[in-house]
């Protein structure tokens, strides 16, 4: 249990390979350039790597950006659709049935991970989220709320974590 609430505890910034690596900036994001990054941990335990990217480098929460994180230990992918569930509830304001569903669509879309593997949402310019891994699409959840509260786990201003969403947006020392 304690590595699932790992997965949402952050902390300062470090560096990792840049999204171009993944392929995925070639195919979504074009002109995708680093924002921001951090390092997310735990009782000292390193969890993951999040890095923003955005057109430019420019974030705007109603435009296309991806956020990739870069895993250091091994999760299994209904961990982390079971922990996004969780986070997107405390945010409130969605029913249920709706995060029910998003939790089914997000626990077949996500793989298990191994350290040093990474997975990347997408925020379209249609607002959906495309996951990827490396260079492999992973899926689609089109659902404009979801790509939203998803996000809003690390971007919004409601983050459990302000400081690491001020290191991904720029905005962080």
């Amino acid at each position: 249990m304690i590595a699932i609430w790992m997965s949402f505890c952050f902390a300062p910034v470090v560096s990792t390979p840049g999204l171009a690596d993944t392929g995925v900036a070639a195919r979504a994001l074009p002109s995708a350039q680093l924002v921001g990054k951090g390092r997310m941990t735990f009782l000292g335990f390193k969890v993951f790597d999040a890095e923003l990217y955005a057109p430019q480098g420019s974030y705007s929460r109603s435009g296309p950006y991806a956020l990739k994180l870069t895993y250091l230990r091994n999760f299994k992918g209904k961990a982390i659709a079971d922990r996004s569930a969780e986070e997107i509830r405390k945010q409130g304001g969605t029913p249920p049935d709706k995060l029910s569903s998003w939790t089914r669509q997000m626990t077949a879309i996500f793989p298990d991970v191994s350290a040093g593997q990474s997975i990347t949402g997408v925020r379209t310019s249609q607002g959906s989220t495309d996951f990827y891994q490396g260079k492999r699409k992973l899926g689609t959840i089109a659902d404009p709320d979801f790509t939203r509260s998803f996000f809003d786990i690390w971007l919004g201003g409601q983050t459990r974590n302000p400081q690491l969403r001020a290191k991904l947006v720029g905005s962080g020392s």
